[in-house]
C-alpha cells in the first residue's frame, strides 16, 4: 500500500529546498510516496525548467533524482545523507509538454554508512528515459537533529 509522506521541514523557519520546499516558488516542489520498496514521485515538467524547447534539461532531471534518492533515505533509514555519487546514464528526451513523470528509487544495499539506491525516471508513457546508481552518506539521526534541522519527533507518514 502506498503512502504519502510528509515533509516534516515545511513550515520551519529558513526552509527553502529547491527539490521538496512547498514554498519555494522557483523549486520543483516535488511529494513522495512509499509503498514499502520503491520511494516514487510524480512530478509534471514546466516550460521553465526545460533544456531545447520542450525537453527536460538533464540538469534538471539529475536534480529530481537525487532529491528521490535522499528521500529514500529518509524513508527507510530514517535519517538524512549527502550525495557522495550520482551516475546517470540518460537513455532518452524527457518533454515538458505531454504530462507527469514518474521518478522511483530502490535501496539497494546498505554498507555501514552508505546507502547505494537505485533510480529510475520514466516519462508520461511510463518508458524509461534515464537510470542513476547513487551512493549516499548517511549521518546518524542524531546529528541531524542537531546540525542540520531534522525534527526530532517528525511524523514521516501522512495519515
Amino acid at each position: 500500500m502506498m503512502k504519502k509522506l510528509n515533509n516534516p521541514y515545511n513550515g520551519l523557519p529558513g526552509y527553502n529546498c529547491f527539490g521538496c520546499s512547498r514554498d519555494n516558488p522557483m523549486g520543483l516542489q516535488m511529494e513522495f510516496y512509499y509503498d514499502g520498496e520503491k520511494l516514487i514521485s510524480k512530478w509534471t515538467p514546466q516550460p521553465q525548467y526545460q533544456g531545447y524547447n520542450n525537453i527536460l534539461h538533464g540538469g534538471i532531471q539529475a536534480t529530481l533524482m537525487d532529491e528521490v534518492a535522499s528521500w529514500l533515505v529518509y524513508a527507510t533509514m530514517h535519517t538524512s545523507g549527502v550525495t557522495s555519487r550520482l551516475d546517470i546514464k540518460y537513455k532518452k528526451p524527457v518533454a515538458t509538454n505531454k504530462g507527469p513523470i514518474t521518478l522511483q528509487a530502490t535501496l539497494k544495499e546498505i554498507k555501514r554508512n552508505l546507502a547505494y539506491i537505485a533510480i529510475v525516471l520514466m516519462n508520461a508513457d511510463d518508458v524509461v528515459c534515464a537510470e542513476a546508481d547513487a551512493i549516499f552518506f548517511t549521518y546518524p539521526r542524531e546529528y541531524c537533529i542537531k546540525n542540520l534541522g531534522l525534527p526530532e519527533d517528525a511524523e514521516l507518514y501522512e495519515l
